[in-house]
C-alpha cells in the first residue's frame, strides 16, 4: 500500500478493501487487511519481531556507501525484481520511501519492470551462457 496507515484504517472501517479469489482447487477466499500487511513487512520488518531495516532503508544506506559521483546515478537506476517484489503498488512505495530519505534535489527512479519475476534468473541464464 502506498500508505499503509490509512489503508488499514480503510480496511477496518469497510468492506470495499475485500478482494475474493478462487483458488486452483475451486475454494473461494475472501482475503482483507492482509492484502496490505502481508506486503508492509518488506518496509517494517518489527511487525513481524525482525530488528532489521526495510528494503528501502536498505537501499538507501546501500547508495550512501557509494562513491559520492555515483550516487546520483544510483537513485536514477533502482531496479525492483523477483517474485516478492509482485505486489501491486510496491514500485510507487519504494519511489515514495526512497525520495522521503534522499536529498531533496535528487532524481529518483525506481523501475519495477512486469516480467521482474523471473529477472533474476533471465539474469542468471544470460551470465551462465558467457
Amino acid at each position: 500500500a502506498l500508505d499503509f496507515d490509512t489503508e488499514m484504517k480503510e480496511s477496518t472501517e469497510s468492506s470495499d478493501k475485500e478482494k475474493t479469489y478462487e483458488l486452483p482447487d475451486g475454494n473461494i477466499i475472501t482475503v482483507g487487511s492482509e492484502r496490505f500487511r502481508c506486503p508492509e513487512v518488506l518496509f517494517q520488518p518489527s511487525l513481524i519481531g525482525k530488528e532489521a531495516s526495510g528494503i528501502h532503508d536498505t537501499t538507501f544506506q546501500s547508495i550512501m556507501k557509494c562513491d559520492v559521483d555515483i550516487r546520483k546515478d544510483l537513485y536514477a537506476n533502482v531496479v525492483l525484481s523477483g517474485g516478492t517484489t509482485m505486489f501491486t503498488g510496491i514500485g510507487e512505495r519504494m519511489t515514495k520511501e526512497i525520495t522521503a530519505l534522499a536529498p531533496s534535489t535528487m532524481k529518483i527512479k525506481v523501475v519495477a519492470p512486469p516480467e521482474r519475476k523471473y529477472s533474476v534468473w533471465i539474469g542468471g541464464s544470460i551470465l551462465s551462457s558467457l
